[in-house]
């Protein structure tokens, strides 16, 4: 498997499925394919998706990861950002490559560490993922325990809040309950395109400080 996977070229926006995967290829895969790549990967119960983003897809998530970094900055919160790291748990066969992620409320759990083991180390507080291309596993976080799962779709942002082992829509989420931050990311990320990324959140960061 791992020598067809060599041989395999997905296009950016393509994915490819592959069925029966069991947890110790899961792993041999990973480890094959490395960390310097363009493609993503989710894994659940079996099925192994691998997909290549599009340029649109990246400038996105860059995009909206400045945004988040900046209100954090502005609100004087620690976190730390892991980018595409892999997160997975064995026990629950789950696997997944978020857009971009976050610690905030247990940045001080992890820390310094090297390496993050989700049997023992708490998941990240936010992810992200821009589903261009209906890549976004709902089941892979919930199952993984991700209190928020932020979704950006044609424009618009869609803040998934865990209750209860479920995701429910929220205008605001709980990491940011007292800015409409849904509709105001949404705003600013098109600013970006109109006036320009370092034009954007300098106005970003004016509308934080106003209703500190």
């Amino acid at each position: 498997m791992l020598l067809e996977l060599n041989r395999i070229e997905v296009p950016p926006g393509q994915r490819i499925l592959l069925q029966n995967v069991s947890w110790q290829e899961f792993e041999r895969i990973l480890e094959e394919l490395g960390d310097r790549r363009a493609a993503r990967i989710a894994y659940e119960n079996g099925t192994l998706e691998i997909m290549t983003p599009l340029p649109e897809h990246e400038a996105n998530k860059e995009a909206i990861g400045d945004l988040i970094k900046a209100l954090l900055e502005e609100l004087e919160i620690e976190f730390l950002t892991l980018g595409s790291t892999t997160f997975k748990n064995q026990q629950m066969l789950k696997g997944i490559e978020p857009d971009q992620c976050f610690y905030i409320q247990n940045e001080s759990k992890i820390r310094g560490k090297k390496r993050l083991d989700l049997s023992i180390d708490p998941p990240p507080d936010l992810a992200l993922e821009v589903d261009l291309t209906s890549r976004t596993h709902p089941s892979i976080y919930q199952g993984l325990g991700v209190p928020e799962l932020w979704r950006f779709e044609k424009g618009k942002l869609q803040i998934n809040v865990l209750r209860n082992g479920k995701y429910e829509v929220s205008e605001r989420g709980e990491i940011f309950a007292a800015l409409p931050i849904a509709q105001v990311i949404s705003h600013y990320r098109e600013q970006s395109d109109i006036i320009g990324r370092t034009a954007a959140l300098k106005a970003f960061r004016q509308w934080i400080r106003e209703r500190l």
